[in-house]
């Protein structure tokens, strides 16, 4: 049962259109994310839910009660909402416990044991209280922030970019200790980000923005694994798209002969490959002579390889198993096909090298054309 309903959410900022008709079902205890590009409509949609915003037309409703009816909102005070932003907004004037306790009524009995329950929910020492925040590290700053948001013990969590300030390693444990507090305490949380990877391993709902609508929402894996579109394809990952021609459940493409999840579909496609779906096993001297990619595979030449560490990014040129130009179906040359493809660096063939290129799993066929 969804718990946050959004209705054709419009709003408009002079002539500049922030949302377009925005539909979202969020079932209680569930953690979604928004993810999108800089000026996509992420914080506008999130201040319309907080009510820090009212849509110009359209129905928020949270637990079956109506939040906004349009222009009519009910105010932010009154929704029972947390909200995180990107710096945390701490007071820099007040303590920790001055902070995490704003929200509490000074005279609430048992007003500091409810501080200091916070702070061992966010997994902070409760020695930190009389510091100000500029004596705690980003992390712990953005933790004392969550505190705060969940002193009043909201119903909905909205984090807007929270963790984008922080170190990348710092970032990930955050956001890692805050799914776990968050589910731990069966909060709703929506997430507002334009960090892919982060949007894809925080929730259980994606919505992808793009130019104030949601053309895609659904389980992270399966935007992933199944786009709509090139553009969420590339959007939330790296990805290999390429044109093809179906027929029967399989497509015919640059890399042979491919089994597609779209069997229904025939004539010309574009479909997409993850990189971690294409493997490369490097042909060894003499063996290219008999070898042969026939209809289902294909052979490359590694043509340039960029050192990053722990992972290298290879440009591979298809060609055939003697390193010549390979002629496609129509008769052109289709030596100016390149892959960039990552590799973990101890498994790297060398420049030059000619490769058998193998494909697991399905190509996915866009539903929409590119």
């Amino acid at each position: 049962m969804s718990f946050l309903e959004l209705r054709s959410i419009r709003k408009r900022f002079g002539t500049v259109t922030a949302l377009d008709g925005i539909d979202l079902s969020v079932a209680a205890g569930s953690r979604t994310a928004i993810v999108g590009p800089s000026g996509c409509g992420k914080t506008t949609l999130l201040r319309i839910i907080a009510g820090f915003e009212a849509p110009d037309s359209g129905r928020v409703a949270l637990g079956g009660k109506v939040l906004s009816d349009g222009p009519s909102a009910v105010p932010a005070h009154h929704r029972g909402i947390g909200f995180v932003v990107q710096d945390g907004a701490l007071f820099p004037h007040l303590s920790v416990a001055a902070n995490v306790g704003f929200g509490l009524h000074r005279n609430a009995p048992g007003r500091s044991g409810r501080i200091a329950e916070l702070m061992d929910m966010v997994e902070l020492d409760a020695a930190l209280l009389p510091r100000k925040p500029d004596e705690l590290s980003g992390g712990q700053q953005q933790r004392v922030a969550l505190a705060r948001a969940l002193a009043r013990k909201p119903q909905l969590m909205l984090l807007d970019e929270p963790f984008s300030a922080l170190d990348t390693g710092l970032r990930d444990t955050t956001r890692k200790s805050v799914a776990r507090l968050l589910s731990g305490a069966g909060i709703t949380t929506i997430l507002v980000t334009h960090d892919q990877p982060e949007a894809l391993s925080f929730a259980d709902q994606v919505a992808v923005m793009r130019a104030g609508r949601l053309p895609q929402v659904g389980a992270p894996r399966v935007l992933y694994l199944r786009p709509r579109d090139r553009i969420i394809a590339e959007f939330l990952g790296e990805a290999v798209v390429m044109p093809a021609l179906l027929a029967d459940g399989w497509a015919v493409c640059a890399l042979g002969r491919i089994r597609v999840d779209d069997p229904d579909r025939h004539g010309p496609a574009q479909i997409m490959l993850r990189p971690e779906q294409i493997s490369l096993a490097q042909v060894q001297d003499g063996d290219a002579e008999g070898a042969a990619a026939g209809p289902d595979g294909s052979f490359g030449e590694v043509m340039e390889i960029e050192f990053g560490g722990s992972v290298c990014t290879l440009a591979v040129r298809l060609c055939d198993a003697a390193g010549s130009d390979r002629i496609g179906p129509d008769g052109a040359a289709e030596s100016k096909t390149r892959l960039l493809l990552r590799r973990l660096s101890n498994d790297v063939p060398p420049v030059g090298a000619i490769v058998r290129i193998a494909i697991s799993g399905e190509a996915h066929v866009f539903t929409e054309p590119d």
